[in-house]
């Protein structure tokens, strides 16, 4: 691969395209395919084994409907669509999926439907059974920020032993200015409820931003929660603002480097004490925009919008 490399907006390129494949290597699986159907914005969750992935995904872009399947060999190879409550059916946006332990150790997986409203659905037993999707917060469900435009990419642990989720909604103000903002919403028994949802996040040195889409990223040395977001109005790079109180409070957004300017950020950190982040690369002049692609650096890199070591695709 070293011989391969190339520049991408100022940082090595490593093109997975380029590399000699090894004997018995798996680039590539297909989950699911149909003719002439859009299938895509996945969710996946790793169970405990390392080796049993679920997976899912809407019928078509952001919805209808949510499909579920699961491998067992790390991704190899998938199921056939599993079983699914009647009310999986129907309009609503991407699913995403999570594992939450309540005070109990009572293990859940938490999927999580957006727009018209917020619902959500658990299953007990690893995905093999799950509940029918609920309204989070029935009684306000056509309020701001009750509904969710996209559901929550990033439900991470806090320090009072529950789990800090954030999403966005899109909504028109008062004033008649369309609006997208995230909020912030919490558990504490195991996503069997969740708190109101609390608008968060401002950007008074990029009018107009459009910041949606957050992943959350917790530094396990001082406990600072990064957040990044997808910015939509196409006028900013990519947007990220921090919190030293689980969440409570949260810094103004600064724009991050070209590098980590994309849609749909996963960010976690590698064995090495790195950062990878996926997303879909939507940096002006990139000779990979619109491909899915990878950024490694550093926390250094990450919380003083560094450019990072390198990229991937």
């Amino acid at each position: 691969v070293k011989s391969q490399l190339s520049t991408n907006l100022g940082l090595p390129l490593i093109d997975l395209a380029d590399a000699p494949p090894r004997p018995g290597a798996h680039r590539h699986a297909i989950v699911d395919q149909v003719e002439g159907y859009y299938l895509g914005q996945p969710d996946t969750l790793l169970l405990e084994d390392g080796r049993t992935i679920l997976v899912a995904y809407p019928n078509g872009h952001g919805g209808p409907d949510t499909i579920l399947k699961r491998s067992t060999d790390a991704g190899l190879s998938w199921s056939d669509r599993l079983p699914v409550p009647a009310s999986f059916v129907g309009a609503h946006n991407a699913p995403t999926i999570h594992r939450l332990i309540d005070s109990d150790g009572k293990r859940r997986i938490f999927l999580n439907t957006s727009f018209p409203a917020m619902r959500s659905s658990l299953s007990e037993d690893d995905g093999k059974t799950w509940t029918d999707l609920e309204l989070m917060w029935r009684k306000n469900k056509w309020r701001r920020g009750f509904k969710g435009h996209a559901p929550m990419k990033s439900v991470i642990p806090i320090d009072c032993g529950g789990y800090l989720g954030m999403y966005h909604d899109h909504f028109e103000d008062d004033a008649g200015q369309q609006v997208v903002i995230p909020f912030t919403t919490v558990t504490t028994d195991g996503g069997l409820t969740w708190s109101d949802p609390i608008r968060t996040g401002v950007h008074t040195s990029q009018p107009g931003a459009q910041p949606c889409e957050p992943c959350l990223l917790r530094n396990p040395a001082d406990g600072r929660i990064v957040a990044l977001l997808r910015e939509n109005s196409g006028d900013h790079q990519s947007l990220m603002m921090y919190s030293d109180d689980d969440g409570q409070s949260w810094s103004e957004m600064t724009e991050v480097q070209p590098p980590l300017t994309g849609s749909r950020h996963i960010a976690r950190f590698s064995p090495d004490g790195r950062i990878v982040v996926t997303m879909r690369d939507t940096a002006t002049d990139s000779s990979t925009h619109g491909d899915f692609v990878g950024w490694v650096g550093t926390w250094d890199d990450l919380i003083h919008a560094k450019p990072g070591q390198y990229r991937l695709r």
